[in-house]
């Protein structure tokens, strides 16, 4: 039986898990208040580097601090010491990055973890498209979050179920697999049944949402699914007042394709 992982502006379906763990990560730092309402379902929180220094902001004591601290605030780090928080530290000439290495640690602790990874977006392209990819292909369950972008991955067979309570800007599909195959979304104005999207040509883009409850399933491959959310708006703004937006790419597979 599935259950359910909440975030502040939605819940979604997952596989049944062990642990919900909270990773902070060193991008772009979420809102105190975001990063605490996200950490109050957890079973546990996970420093990673530079994310120590937004858990000292909204003042969230991790169970464990991992990274080479190449970026993180001497201020923060001496913080997490005088508050006995164990630490996990690596060179910094390293194979891995330190998520990669988090990730792998938190599957060796937990035998079925799902990771709500915060901290991932803004910053360094190059970082953000390393987040995204491990993330994406990572054997732990995970998601990218943060007050202003969700990012959920879908893979072979999986079918998910997202319920909203604030009001995307927008919901867009991304193969992170040469193809996905059998993908299938309803609650939004351009719906697909069974299509099949390339990863070389995304234009499964800047989709509306227009139902508080929307459904993703796929057959086979791996898709991210990205919702964008203006974070000035009220968390329980109206889902059925539309929005005024136009979409910036319409996937042209709202029937049955191959």
């Amino acid at each position: 039986m599935n259950e359910f992982i909440r975030l502040p502006q939605l819940k979604f379906s997952s596989p049944p898990i062990d642990e919900q763990v909270l990773f902070v990560i060193g991008g772009r730092a979420p809102e105190p208040a975001w990063l605490i309402d996200c950490a109050s379902t957890v079973d546990r929180i996970w420093s990673i580097d530079h994310g120590i220094d937004a858990c000292r902001q909204a003042d969230l004591i991790p169970e464990l601090l991992i990274g080479d601290l190449d970026s993180a605030r001497s201020a923060s780090i001496a913080w997490a010491h005088s508050l006995n928080v164990p630490l996990e530290r690596h060179p910094v000439d390293k194979d891995f990055t330190d998520t990669q290495l988090a990730l792998e640690r938190i599957a060796q602790s937990v035998a079925r973890p799902f990771v709500i990874i915060a901290g991932a977006f803004g910053g360094r392209l190059d970082h953000l498209c390393a987040n995204l990819f491990t993330a994406a292909h990572s054997s732990v369950r995970n998601c990218l979050a943060d007050q202003h972008e969700i990012v959920l991955f879908v893979r072979d067979g999986d079918r998910i179920t997202i319920e909203l309570n604030a009001q995307p800007l927008a919901l867009s599909l991304l193969p992170m697999t040469d193809q996905c195959r059998g993908v299938s979304i309803d609650g939004v104005h351009w719906s697909l049944d069974h299509a099949t999207l390339r990863q070389l040509i995304p234009n499964a883009v800047s989709n509306r949402v227009e139902s508080e409850r929307v459904n993703v399933s796929i057959e086979q491959g791996v898709l991210a699914i990205c919702l964008t959310f203006d974070h000035q708006r009220q968390a329980r703004s109206s889902l059925r007042q539309p929005l005024h937006r136009r979409s910036l790419a319409r996937p042209q597979l709202s029937r049955r394709s191959t």
